[in-house]
C-alpha cells in the first residue's frame, strides 16, 4: 500500500522556516506542514488544503523541491510505503494560527484533544542559522532540510 504525503517548506521574510511539532500516539515529531493526498486531489491542491485545515492559512504552492526516490516504510504502519512530495509554500496572508517558540509547547485545550484523538500539533518558526536536518524528525524531511539549506 502506498501512502502519498505532500509537504510545504514555508520560509518567512525573516528567513525562518515553519515546522509543525506533533504528538502522535505517544511519539513526538518535528516535521514540515502538510499531510496525506486524498483520492481525486492533485498534489498542489492537497498542500493548499492541508495549510488551510491545519493553520487556516491561504498559501501559494511554489516550486517543487523533492519527491521520495527510494523505499521508505511508514513510521506508523509497516504495511505502507511512504512517497513524500515537497514544495515551497508562500503565505498569501498573515499567519493567524498560534505560533510557539518552544518545541512541543501544547496548551491545555490541545492536550484535551490529544486524549480523544491521540494526535495534536502546534507550529513554530526556526531561525535560518539554527535550521538543518537535525531540526526535523522524519528521514525524508531530513533530506529535504539539507537540500533547502544548501540552496
Amino acid at each position: 500500500m502506498f501512502n502519498i504525503r505532500v509537504y510545504g517548506i514555508l520560509i518567512n521574510e525573516d528567513r525562518q522556516v515553519l515546522v509543525s511539532d506533533e504528538k502522535i500516539r505517544g511519539g513526538l515529531y518535528t516535521k514540515f506542514p502538510g499531510g496525506g493526498l486524498e483520492f481525486g486531489e492533485g498534489t498542489r491542491d492537497c498542500l493548499a488544503r492541508e495549510f488551510m485545515e491545519e493553520m487556516q492559512l491561504k498559501v501559494n504552492v511554489g516550486d517543487h523541491i523533492y519527491t521520495t526516490d527510494y523505499f521508505q516504510m511508514s513510521a506508523f504502519n509497516p504495511a505502507h510505503q511512504i512517497i513524500s512530495i515537497y514544495y515551497f509554500a508562500h503565505a498569501l496572508e498573515e499567519i493567524k494560527a498560534p505560533l510557539r517558540t518552544i518545541p512541543f509547547d501544547f496548551d491545555e485545550s490541545q492536550l484535551r484533544i490529544y486524549e480523544e484523538t491521540k494526535e495534536i500539533e502546534t507550529f513554530r518558526f526556526i531561525n535560518w542559522h539554527e535550521f538543518n536536518e537535525d531540526a526535523v524528525t522524519l528521514p525524508i524531511d531530513k533530506i529535504v532540510a539539507s537540500m533547502v539549506k544548501s540552496r
